[in-house]
């Protein structure tokens, strides 16, 4: 069989495995649902499954795709395979942007409002400055390197700057401010699906006009260069496509770890290639699809009760970092 081919029944085989999850993430749940109860309007389950299940399911699936693009980003720039879209601290932007809204009323006073809006709000603006800084520091490094190093400091900044005000806080913020670092797919209802759909479409979009200088990445800087484009520019544009992707996603989800480290992985494994032609839309369904897992594998307690995502990514991902490691030791 013809790699060709082979990558043909591949997609193939995502998709109805996207699928059958994505229906799977539907129908299970910490609440049984009768099929006779799907069409009636008036019923509470109506209600749950329409206006609960299904946009969480979606977010998912946008979220998966979202920040396993991210990572293929990430670790294409930094030619570094544990490089995640969090690494050049976006995410902890994002937290702190969240913390200054839940726990700085003792700093800040009128920061008084607790509802989902201020939490979005709160994280894009926090996720936007870390992005300025990174893009102000990006016009001075030629190294992705030293840029990662950077991205990495300010993520360590961001994170001592959130203990401070998780030590002058109240327990009543601190309790919220834990349950949003915890994750969660079921906080976008159907209204902030009209902004983060169109987000993600146009953060990957915009992943589409690199694919052919991220190949040539691939082969190194100077052999990109030499093909007439320019590494700067290139550096420029994946910052942005992934603070959109990383960055947006985490502002109405929380932080969600590993999934963007280990879906590239798992996409050039399955695709044999390291092609970005192949590895972005195989990481696009690889990504939905294991974050579809994870959240069904979030209702296993039930009786009402659901585990964090981001505590479900971190024991599906982790394992698969580790087998990178021992793989790349070999």
């Amino acid at each position: 069989m013809t790699k060709n081919k082979r990558n043909i029944l591949v997609f193939f085989a995502l998709l109805v495995l996207l699928a059958g999850s994505f229906c799977g993430d539907i129908c299970f749940g910490s609440v049984h649902i009768a099929l006779s109860e799907w069409n009636n309007p008036e019923s509470l389950y109506h209600d749950i499954l329409f206006n609960f299940r299904l946009p969480k399911a979606i977010t998912a699936i946008l979220v998966g795709a979202a920040i396993s693009v991210s990572g293929l980003l990430m670790q294409t720039m930094f030619h570094n395979p544990l490089a995640g879209p969090y690494v050049l601290g976006i995410s902890s932007g994002a937290s702190l942007g969240v913390a200054l809204f839940l726990l700085g009323s003792s700093f800040f006073p009128f920061l008084l409002l607790n509802n989902s809006l201020g939490l979005i709000f709160s994280a894009t603006i926090g996720a936007v400055c870390v992005l300025l800084l990174i893009m102000l520091f990006s016009l001075r490094l030629k190294q992705a390197e030293s840029l990662l190093i950077v991205g990495i400091m300010l993520g360590q900044l961001a994170g001592a700057m959130v203990t401070i005000l998780q030590n002058h806080s109240n327990p009543d913020s601190l309790k919220l401010f834990i349950v949003w670092s915890f994750g969660s797919l079921s906080s976008v209802s159907w209204t902030y699906m009209q902004v983060l759909l169109p987000l993600v479409l146009v953060g990957l979009l915009l992943v589409v006009i690199l694919l052919k200088p991220l190949n040539a990445l691939l082969l190194g800087e100077k052999y990109a260069q030499s093909l007439g484009f320019s590494i700067r520019k290139i550096h420029f544009i994946i910052i942005i496509c992934v603070a959109i992707l990383a960055g947006g996603t985490t502002a109405f989800t929380g932080p969600i770890a590993f999934i963007g480290m280990a879906v590239p992985h798992i996409a050039r494994r399955l695709t044999n290639s390291d092609n970005h032609h192949i590895t972005f839309p195989a990481s696009i369904l690889c990504g939905a699809i294991l974050l579809l897992w994870c959240d069904i594998a979030c209702q296993l307690p039930s009786n009402g009760h659901v585990l964090p995502i981001n505590a479900v990514s971190a024991l599906v991902g982790t394992p698969i970092i580790i087998w990178i490691i021992i793989k790349r030791k070999r």
